[in-house]
């Protein structure tokens, strides 16, 4: 391996009562792929925004090729050729793809009134959609883009950096299986040009299948580093989280019991000529698997009340129910934990309590004021049964790590007795050894008499955690699998509209 072209020597980071960063190390060569991986809350993201300049170190010193520092800003960090594709897109709806993709660094014309020119910068980005082969223009208006096509935008910006070091921040978390593997292509192009890669992420496949090297954190502390030909999901987790992890499928309690949740005929705006048919019984997780684009989540929309049903029927417990907000659906007991929990699912400026509280608020009312000292200890209840990693439960959502988050959008559910729970995405973004928790208490609450419909991308969580498998394909269902046909075979084949031989 070449000459580290960036070192990180003895980097520490304290904040008021907490030891983010404890004595790490880490070097990156030229043309190097990292994963660092550990769980939600190990140091990751502190580290890489001390590497950024978003954070000074409280000790410790980087090398930027060879040239020691305490510490470096963010201008100091982009002109050493340091880039970031974060997780939490920082994109402008308002604007098209070119104008994100440049924005701030915009070619103009010259004379006083400094006009954008248009024509260069779309020139500019054209090699950059080639790269990662895209399938929209440098005029396409963000707004109309996929959540998968914002993601391709971010990784546009940094490579449009010219960067040396390109860090990655859960790049894949809303890409289809297809953009993913066109990712990997762009990582390694990247490595043969010379270009080094931090590459962060909780899929475990991808660090076997990109990575040169793992790093793993635990705890603020570097606990090991695994080799290329060392690379193998149960070594990383027993680094990540210090021990052994069990089968993902654990199977119920007690066979299913009669439908619950049916679904008939039901067409959404996004898909006006086909029609969804489902049922999900008492006691069982059903995975809906399928592409990005297939419908999966406007079926949780329409079904939870968000948008309206275009046709077709809602039965609970047999009987037919109009279902026409979301407040309908919480009055009937069907709850839905959200793709997106950050936007759709929580408060972030407010507390634990006051989010677990606030879909059931009236039941803590005392003469028209909230009773604060019902919802404190209702929300400890929660706390302690859904294991929530926070001070106390004054702790603002904001701060949390992303498992903790969505454990906070469960837990106020949970304190209502649902009878159909929808999980979109439930362990996006997550760690894990919360993976592993929600995982469990899924199963605990089909055993309780719970219906879940769980939405997954992760054909690995599909496959383990489901005890059938409904896959969609352009807005209707293509197919069910019992688990004695389960394989990642089999969904594919349904996902993409063929039969299952």
């Amino acid at each position: 391996m070449s000459e580290p072209f960036l070192e990180l020597v003895d980097i520490s980071k304290n904040y008021p009562g907490v030891v983010a960063l404890d004595h790490v190390d880490l070097s990156v060569s030229r043309g190097e792929v990292i994963a660092l991986i550990g769980e939600n809350g190990a140091g990751k993201s502190t580290l890489m925004r001390v590497l950024g300049g978003v954070v000074e170190p409280s000790g410790g010193l980087l090398r930027v090729d060879g040239v020691e520092r305490s510490s470096l800003t963010v201008a100091e960090a982009i002109k050493a050729g340091i880039a970031f594709v974060h997780q939490e897109l920082n994109l402008f709806d308002n604007l098209d793809v070119a104008g994100n993709v440049f924005i701030g660094r915009e070619p103009v014309y010259g004379g006083p009134l400094r006009l954008i020119d248009r024509k260069q910068l779309h020139a500019r980005v054209r090699p950059l959609l080639e790269r990662l082969g895209a399938d929209f223009g440098p005029d396409a208006p963000l707004a109309e883009l996929s959540l998968a096509q914002h993601q391709l935008v971010e990784i546009m910006k940094a490579l449009s950096l010219d960067a040396r070091l390109v860090i990655m921040d859960e790049p894949t978390s809303s890409l289809t299986l297809t953009e993913t593997d066109r990712l990997m292509r762009v990582i390694a192009a990247l490595k043969a040009d010379g270009v080094s890669v931090i590459f962060i992420t909780h899929r475990l496949n991808e660090v076997v299948q990109c990575a040169d090297r793992a790093v793993v954190l635990r705890d603020g502390h570097v606990v090991g580093s695994l080799r290329r030909d060392e690379l193998a999901p149960a070594a990383m987790i027993r680094l990540m989280i210090g021990r052994d992890l069990k089968s993902l499928y654990v199977p119920p309690a007690a066979p299913p019991g009669a439908s619950v949740l049916d679904i008939d005929g039901a067409v959404t705006s996004t898909y006006p000529d086909r029609a969804v048919s489902l049922s999900v019984r008492r006691g069982e997780i059903l995975g809906l698997a399928g592409l990005v684009g297939s419908g999966r989540t406007e079926l949780a929309r329409a079904i939870f009340g968000v948008d309206p049903l275009q046709a077709g029927a809602i039965r609970l417990d047999g009987e037919a129910i109009r279902v026409a907000s979301p407040r309908a659906a919480i009055d009937h007991g069907i709850y839905l934990i959200p793709e997106d929990r950050k936007g759709c699912g929580l408060l972030l400026d407010v507390s634990i309590a006051e989010n677990i509280s606030l879909p059931d608020l009236a039941s803590y009312l005392r003469f028209f004021l909230v009773n604060t000292a019902r919802e404190t200890a209702n929300a400890r209840t929660q706390r302690e049964r859904l294991k929530i990693r926070a001070p106390d439960v004054g702790t603002t959502v904001g701060s949390l790590s992303g498992g903790n988050q969505q454990k906070v959008v469960l837990a106020k559910w949970l304190s209502m007795r649902p009878k159909v729970l929808i999980f979109d995405e439930p362990t996006r973004g997550v760690d894990v050894g919360a993976k592993q928790e929600i995982y469990d208490m899924l199963r605990r609450l089909t055993d309780a008499g719970v219906a879940i419909l769980m939405i997954s991308s992760d054909m690995e969580e599909v496959i383990g955690v489901s005890d059938r498998i409904a896959v969609m394909h352009e807005g209707a269902i293509s197919g069910f699998l019992d688990r004695s046909q389960f394989s990642e075979h089999n969904v594919l084949q349904l996902a993409v509209g063929h039969a299952v031989e």
